[in-house]
């Protein structure tokens, strides 16, 4: 499978929009203007970028916290992911969340919780209603590499398996579960092994190469849709900045650091847009151009945008009819 200049384009803007839009966010949070934490995939955006690029439309992602791209891609605009780290009424959840724990239906995404691999199994639902209702779409979910740790990961792949489901399941090994280094968290040297435990196929993949995640993803979004059940994708990388901005990363190795500074993801895609003649530094700079001018509007509109009054906060909180009932 190749990669056409469009596509490739398109995924480098997502990458650098991704990365802008953590980048501004942190600036705010270390002015104090966001409550909360603040988790970044500085390093890791190729990921959510690739995966979320290869899917069609009426198809769902389950992401995780490291997957801003995925939220971007699928349509929340980078005014609205601003609106929601500083709690305005214009974000997803209107003010009542203020992080990144957001998600819309509507735009076919689901919402997640801090407790990863909480979200494989809601994914495999999704997946599990689709060939119930005889539907050709298909779910690609993610977690770290030490949520593949936790029972509900292997839950979610025995079921996906047993039921040969449509669905995608991504890790980012990204080295280190908050500060527990990979050969503190198990014995492999690959976590594709563990999808082996339940029949699933397997691919390793680098996970700063965005144009590689993209057609992956594609062939197993592809295979998946044809019926042929689910795939599980490690995704090879580094986590640059700590678990959170709180969190100073002390634990991690400068040397490793630094090695991993060279494959950034951004980098490597400037890298292949030129080798493969599709651009030159004139049009890398029009996209850079592109994506700061995003930035700035979409800090203006969250800027503008009112904060939720008092009742709103229990909007949405309680099914409507189970409000009634209890007025």
């Amino acid at each position: 499978m190749e990669i056409s200049k469009p596509e490739f384009l398109q995924l480098y803007y997502y990458l650098l929009l991704t990365r802008a839009v953590e980048e501004r966010v942190t600036v705010l949070y270390r002015q104090g203007r966001i409550a909360g934490g603040v988790y970044t995939s500085h390093g890791m955006e190729a990921i959510s970028v690739g995966y979320a690029c290869a899917l069609q439309s009426d198809d769902i992602a389950a992401p995780f916290h490291r997957d801003m791209g995925a939220f971007l891609v699928r349509g929340i605009t980078p005014g609205e992911i601003v609106a929601q780290y500083l709690g305005k009424r214009t974000g997803p959840t209107k003010g009542k969340d203020g992080n990144v724990h957001l998600g819309d239906l509507n735009r076919g995404i689901f919402a997640f919780v801090s407790h990863l691999a909480d979200n494989l199994p809601v994914a495999v639902g999704a997946a599990l209603a689709f060939k119930l209702r005889g539907e050709s779409r298909v779910v690609v979910t993610n977690t770290g590499d030490g949520g593949t740790s936790r029972g509900d990961f292997h839950e979610a792949l025995n079921l996906a398996s047993v039921r040969k489901l449509p669905v995608i399941f991504f890790c980012n090994n990204n080295q280190y579960a908050y500060s527990t280094p990979l050969h503190h968290q198990m014995a492999i040297q690959d976590v594709v092994e563990r999808a082996k435990a339940y029949a699933i196929p397997g691919e390793i993949v680098d996970g700063n190469d965005v144009a590689a995640i993209y057609l992956m993803a594609q062939s197993a979004i592809q295979r998946a849709r044809a019926g042929g059940g689910p795939t599980f994708i490690e995704c090879k990388t580094m986590r640059m900045h700590g678990h959170s901005e709180h969190d100073s990363a002390k634990y991690v190795p400068r040397e490793l650091l630094e090695e991993w500074k060279k494959k950034d993801p951004i980098l490597k895609a400037e890298q292949s847009l030129k080798q493969l003649g599709y651009v030159d530094d004139v049009e890398l700079l029009e996209v850079r151009k592109r994506v700061e001018k995003d930035i700035e509007a979409a800090v203006e509109f969250a800027e503008q945008s009112p904060l939720p009054e008092g009742p709103e906060t229990l909007e949405g909180v309680y099914a409507e009819t189970l409000v009634e009932v209890l007025a």
